[in-house]
């Protein structure tokens, strides 16, 4: 699981990305990002990262890339878990949600990893340059 902090979980959150965010497509996912307003904490002298909230992501799954449960949550979980891994290099300050395709079923966690860091990489939320590039 992703720290309780870097989860997007409210209706209202993920309508927000909808309408207002940029969109990046790939071949098995579409991302939705929106760039979070920095919170103005005038009476705390804090570091630009404090300042800044830190970065929540979602998934967004329907029933038609399958209908079985299982197989929606295999594709969530290594979704997760790819982002567990790319969560340091993360900017602060975004609210992200993941859409999956329905021809991500074909996936495995390599090619899940790669297009999620492509797409990051392609909507500067990611660092691309901080650890040697999957790509």
């Amino acid at each position: 699981m992703l720290p309780p902090t870097n989860r997007l979980k409210h209706r209202k959150d993920f309508s927000a990305v909808y309408r207002k965010g940029i969109r990046r497509n790939s071949a098995h996912f579409s991302l939705r990002a929106l760039r979070k307003p920095k919170s103005l904490e005038l009476n705390k002298p804090t570091t630009a990262e404090k300042s800044v909230p830190p970065t929540r992501t979602g998934i967004s799954i329907s029933l038609k890339v399958s209908k079985r449960a299982v197989v929606r949550n295999r594709i969530k979980r290594q979704i997760r878990a790819a982002l567990r891994e790319l969560l340091p290099r993360l900017k602060f300050g975004w609210d992200l949600v993941i859409v999956v395709r329905p021809i991500a079923q074909e996936c495995n966690y390599a090619e899940i990893l790669q297009e999620l860091e492509q797409l990051l990489v392609e909507a500067e939320v990611l660092d691309g340059n901080s650890r040697g590039s999957i790509l």
